[in-house]
């Protein structure tokens, strides 16, 4: 099927590029995980060539988005090398109205959270199906958690009333291993009353180092939806 003929692809390459297009000349970007921020990094590649944008540093999330900042052309640093991040964008698994976010579902978001909350400037881009009223509604909470610690880890869980399952990888035998070398437990909630309070909760098992809760730190949110077959971008 070509991208003329998929319209959700269309739609996400079309948010993709709402994002690069803020990126301005000179700035420290943070480049997020997954389907839609890929479009993004090919675009800020584009811009690069083309002369539009110049001078601007990526500092990736996860091991995919350096590849493909590294396919693409745009240059890298680490948190070592710099002393802000001008803009980061990045994808969710829900966004609820107060653009609190769900992330984790590509294992990487230890690394976006450093990157993201770090970033003066915090645009998520998504497609409008990852819209809910209330975080859990349709996305598991992901937490990783170092592996020597998984069990008691499960347990005080489940006395949060979380029901967690140990992620399993899907062409290798065993369970998911992140970027940092640990397991990631998704948890469902039946509801998640205080996101805020849940994410410390979350973080101060011992054994935790990061959940997939991102709270109070969205500054902009592009949605892609397809409407009579076309890609439209929206803000919240």
């Amino acid at each position: 099927m070509t991208a003329a003929a998929d319209p959700v692809k269309l739609m996400k390459q079309e948010v993709g590029k709402a994002a690069a297009a803020l990126v301005k000349s000179g700035s420290i970007v943070g480049l997020g995980t997954g389907s839609t921020t890929a479009y993004t990094i090919q675009f800020l590649g584009d811009r690069l060539k083309s002369g539009e944008l110049k001078d601007i540093i990526g500092i990736p999330t996860s091991f995919q988005s350096e590849v493909l900042a590294k396919e693409y052309g745009v240059p890298l640093a680490t948190l070592d090398a710099i002393d802000h991040i001008d803009i980061a964008i990045d994808g969710a698994d829900e966004v609820d109205p107060q653009k609190n976010l769900i992330k984790g579902g590509g294992a990487a978001h230890t690394r976006e959270k450093v990157v993201d909350y770090l970033a003066e400037q915090f645009i998520v881009v998504v497609d409008s199906g990852k819209l809910v009223d209330r975080l859990g509604s349709s996305f598991a909470v992901p937490v990783e958690v170092i592996p020597m610690a998984i069990t008691p880890v499960t347990n005080a869980i489940k006395k949060l009333g979380g029901k967690p399952e140990l992620r399993m990888g899907v062409k290798k035998a065993g369970p998911v291993i992140t970027d940092q070398g640990n397991f990631v437990l998704d948890v469902r909630f039946d509801s998640i009353e205080d996101p805020v309070n849940l994410e410390k909760t979350l973080n101060n098992i011992p054994g935790v180092l990061e959940n997939g809760i991102f709270v109070n730190c969205v500054d902009l949110v592009l949605i892609g939806e397809v409407k009579d077959g076309q890609p439209l971008v929206r803000q919240l």
